[in-house]
């Protein structure tokens, strides 16, 4: 997975990031957006739109916003 999408989209939900991914990889769900981890492609399109910068690589996760992965991977069934 290359981008994950964390805290600031709980309160926000904006929605840029959909309409940007090429791949469609960007679901809504109850409380938030959700990137499929097995679809993202890594182009940062939706990083780039995101008006409350909620969407961060896998690799700059902070250990807080590591919750955001798992949350990620279960909300697709891929944990």
């Amino acid at each position: 997975m290359a981008f994950v999408i964390t805290a600031p989209c709980e309160t926000e939900k904006s929605g840029e990031c959909t309409t940007v991914c090429p791949v469609d990889c960007i679901v809504e769900g109850p409380d938030q957006f959700y990137i499929d981890p097995d679809i993202c492609i890594d182009c940062g399109a939706c990083k780039s739109v995101c008006p409350v910068d909620a969407i961060e690589e896998e690799y700059d996760l902070t250990p807080e916003q590591e919750f955001y992965l798992e949350k990620a991977e279960a909300f697709f069934g891929n944990d």
